[in-house]
């Protein structure tokens, strides 16, 4: 019977270590800097917390608008409103008011 006998390399003993270190190297690199990530989770936080904030102006903004349309409503018209809005529109005033300008928000 016929046998065959074959010398061990060094290199044959090393492919699986290192094809092994190489896929845990890749996928610990992506965990923490891939799309979805440590890093890219820290960004989506920031990004969440930043556009709550934003929400919670907006919300609060259209609060004071909603009270506005209220007291303009066929319904309950403020003469001071009325007369607030018409003369902010026209800009104009009286000759005997004094005028105080504050920054109109949008």
């Amino acid at each position: 019977m016929w046998t065959r006998h074959h010398k061990k390399r060094r290199l044959g003993r090393l492919v699986v270590p290192l094809l092994a270190v190489a896929f845990l190297f890749y996928f610990g690199y992506h965990s923490i800097h891939g799309g979805y990530g440590l890093k890219a989770t820290e960004e989506f936080d920031r990004q969440i917390a930043e556009r709550q904030a934003r929400l919670d102006e907006l919300t609060q903004r259209r609060k004071v608008l909603e009270k506005e349309v209220e007291l303009m409503s066929d319904g309950s018209l403020e003469r001071d409103m009325l007369d607030e809005k018409a003369r902010l529109a026209l800009n104009m005033s009286r000759s005997d008011e004094i005028v105080i300008f504050h920054p109109v928000e949008n």
